[in-house]
């Protein structure tokens, strides 16, 4: 009988098993599927991360972020701060306006300050402050 392992042998029909396996070693090798699920979730680790940053990053900084929101709600408080400011400088005024238009008293009083009027009869004196005499 032929033995099938030997490339030249007496019998006429040789198998040449030995190259099949020359052929197996030198052909590409395949990966283990172990490997690449290994790789794969690597790569999928580092997208969901790269994914938390960019989300993380966009609500802090983006357009409608954390900073810009606390920059809107500083402006909103500002705002609010003036028109409560404007409210009571309006109620003031109403008040002042309505004592000028029921009361002569008041009329009275700010005729002697602003426009330096006085009743007829009433004298005036100007007291100026004297300088101390400088220390000799």
């Amino acid at each position: 009988m032929c033995d099938s392992t030997l490339y030249l042998h007496r019998c006429c029909c040789t198998v040449f098993t030995a190259v099949g396996s020359i052929r197996s070693q030198s052909a590409p090798r395949k990966r283990t599927p172990g490997k690449r699920s290994s790789q794969g979730k690597r790569i999928l680790r580092l997208a969901v991360v790269f994914v938390s940053v960019a989300v993380i990053v966009d609500a802090v900084v983006g357009e409608r972020g954390l900073l810009t929101t606390m920059r809107a709600r500083n402006q909103f408080e500002a705002a609010n701060a003036a028109l409560a400011e404007a409210r009571a400088e309006n109620d003031r005024l109403r008040e002042q306006v309505s004592r000028l238009t029921d009361d002569p008293a008041a009329i009275e009083e700010l005729a002697r300050d602003e426009l330096g009027l006085m009743r007829p009869g009433e004298k005036v004196f100007i007291v100026k402050d004297l300088k101390p005499p400088a220390a000799r």
